[in-house]
């Protein structure tokens, strides 16, 4: 029974192979082979039950380290002087991430400004007479100097919050007035997924209340962070399908604004900007095993931590950005390994920050950018090695 299991797996796996192959540039047939995977990493733990390899968890093995993996300073963090070469014409810059191609994409807000004035207490948006944001809203940046290599968004959004490309360059972008999280394949202009209704804050499953960020898994998993009323995030497969409310009783996880998450697939962890706890919490992503592992968080917080606005990941450590929080406390970095729920560095530039909001990291790894709200611009980091 067993051998039947394996070679059926295996066969599967090769279907897969091939059909990725033919069809490299089909975007939802990737998104169909994103299922297949999906289904395939959970047969994956299954079958090691059956033969004894392990108890169907991955991260088991993926979280064990040896002292000195610790004892290794992290990539830190370097401006780049001079980038972008010339200022870019921008409103608040609410959210970044980086597509295949190595380029910075930022979301910003145009004249639209989010004060005491843009919600009732309800969480209803009250400038819509306004209209949508007239410019793009969505830029995509040149690397090496910043220039707009492309731009688009236009009469779309009002006001935009997160920007998370996966790995196939699709682009998904939350609106915190609309309430609403969109999915956009490369290229098009239409969502082939939308998340919430339209100006209507709930807290049912058909709802969402100010989203505020994104994180897809190499599965497909969609992880939305329903942010600032809801206080939770909701996991859905790759076609939309709902599958869990994080946190779900008996589950112990109390969040106070989830304001971006970043996954730390090695180590099935979902990382979360859990910003007006002043923390950062890792709870277990679920993407191994159907009912995933029953274990805390893991939590790091520390007293200089403050309101954690931004999360990246890079490798098994995550990148994060707070924002103003008490005139004691400095606006800063924080370089975070999760696995000894600690802070291994604090970095900013030297002029310093005013008011991060969001950050990501390149796909290679190579480079970091950080956008802020107010004053509005966009930074460019490399990582590098230190030398002491």
């Amino acid at each position: 029974m067993a051998t039947s299991c394996l070679a059926g797996f295996a066969l599967v796996l090769a279907l897969s192979a091939n059909l990725s192959a033919a069809f490299p540039q089909d975007y939802a047939g990737q998104e169909l082979l994103d299922e297949v995977r999906q289904l395939l990493s959970l047969a994956s733990t299954n079958v090691q039950q059956v033969h004894g390899h392990g108890n169907g968890d991955q991260s088991d093995v993926d979280e064990s380290s040896t002292d000195d993996d610790h004892d290794i300073k992290p990539d830190r963090p370097r401006v780049v002087k001079n980038w972008p070469l010339t200022p870019l014409k921008i409103g608040q810059v609410s959210g970044v991430s980086v597509n295949s191609d190595l380029q910075p994409v930022i979301f910003h807000r145009g004249d639209h400004v989010w004060n005491e004035y843009s919600f009732n207490e309800s969480h209803h948006y009250l400038q819509g007479s306004k209209g949508p944001i007239k410019e793009p809203t969505v830029l995509t940046l040149d690397p090496k100097d910043g220039k707009v290599l492309g731009q688009w968004g236009a009469n779309l959004f009002y006001m935009p919050h997160g920007l998370t490309l996966d790995r196939h360059d699709n682009l998904w972008l939350t609106d915190v007035a609309l309430h609403q999280v969109f999915k956009f394949r490369p290229g098009e202009l239409q969502p082939s997924l939308t998340f919430g209704e339209a100006f209507q804050p709930g807290s049912s499953q058909r709802h969402l209340c100010k989203p505020t960020s994104v994180a897809v898994a190499n599965t497909g998993e969609i992880f939305i962070a329903d942010g600032y009323c809801n206080n939770r995030i909701l996991k859905y497969n790759a076609a939309g399908g709902l599958l869990r409310v994080i946190p779900n009783p008996p589950e112990f996880l109390s969040l106070q604004v989830p304001h971006a998450l970043a996954l730390i697939e090695s180590m099935d962890r979902l990382c979360v900007a859990d910003r007006e706890n002043m923390r950062v919490t890792c709870p277990r992503a679920g993407l191994y095993s159907v009912q995933g592992k029953r274990e805390p968080a893991l939590t790091i917080q520390q007293p200089d931590m403050g309101r954690v606005f931004g999360v990246a990941a890079r490798g098994n450590l995550v990148y994060a950005v707070n924002g103003p929080t008490s005139p004691l406390l400095p606006v800063q970095g924080f370089t975070i390994d999760p696995q000894t729920e600690s802070v291994v560095d604090h970095w900013a530039p030297e002029e310093g920050f005013g008011n991060p909001h969001a950050l990501a990291i390149c796909p290679n790894n190579s480079a970091m950018y950080v956008v802020e709200i107010g004053p509005n611009r966009v930074w460019k980091f490399d990582l590098v090695r230190p030398t002491n």
